[in-house]
């Protein structure tokens, strides 16, 4: 079963270490960005279960980031957690109309944000419905919790680097993404590999699941996307 993604946008260093190091040792996939730029293009390309969002951010700003986040069909049911050392009732309430999910103020406990943290994902988990673990779309279905492809109910055999790529492309029809993008979605950001090794990777992808490879499509001189309809 793939873990829980979390995306932490932190422009401390020290803090998002601590994170990191805490959040992977209790059992996370972990990103991270120290820019509200880059943290909402990591949001997109990585569509994290969960983001610890940091509210003083240089570039673009965490209120400005989480009313993004929401406005955009593909993050707007993730889980979002706003880190801040305001105390203020008035910039917690900015936050809450912002979207976010909850309000931490710094410095904290990371024990008990991290038991915050499974208490969300416990209460969104039973609210939400099985449809943002399994997408179908043309004939293709992915299931993160089976961790599972089918195609016309033919169970495909994929790797963990073949079915990031698919979850990718399949979660954002329509949405062209370069080979960078998916290397550090499907391989991981600290890989060091050649851009074309993703091409390697769409072919495996292709082959295996059949007459449906039309819907990877190919986009010249960027990288690929799945096909809106």
């Amino acid at each position: 079963m793939p873990k829980t993604k979390v995306l932490v946008v932190e422009d401390d260093q020290a803090i998002s270490e601590i994170l990191v190091y805490n959040l992977e040792k209790a059992g996370f996939d972990v990103f991270k960005s120290s820019d509200g730029r880059d943290g909402l293009n990591q949001a997109q390309l990585r569509l994290p279960d969960l983001i610890l969002l940091d509210v003083m951010l240089p570039v673009m700003d965490g209120t400005e980031v989480c009313r993004r986040l929401r406005a955009q069909p593909e993050t707007a049911t993730a889980t979002i957690i706003m880190l801040t050392a305001k105390s203020e009732e008035s910039d917690q309430l900015i936050g809450f109309s912002v979207g976010a999910d909850d309000y931490v103020t710094k410095p904290f406990s990371v024990r008990v944000l991290l038991e915050r943290i499974k208490a969300l994902l416990r209460r969104k988990s039973k609210i939400t419905e099985d449809e943002t673990d399994v997408v179908t779309r043309l004939g293709i279905t992915l299931d993160r919790r089976r961790y599972r492809v089918t195609v016309d109910e033919d169970i495909v055999d994929l790797t963990k680097s073949e079915f990031r790529l698919l979850d990718t492309l399949i979660r954002q029809p329509g949405r062209a993404f370069d080979r960078s993008e998916l290397i550090d979605s499907a391989l991981g950001e600290d890989t060091l590999v050649l851009e074309r090794t993703i091409d390697v990777h769409i072919r495996a992808l292709r082959k295996k699941i059949g007459e449906k490879s039309e819907a990877i499509e190919t986009v010249r001189g960027i990288g690929y996307r799945f096909r809106e309809n």
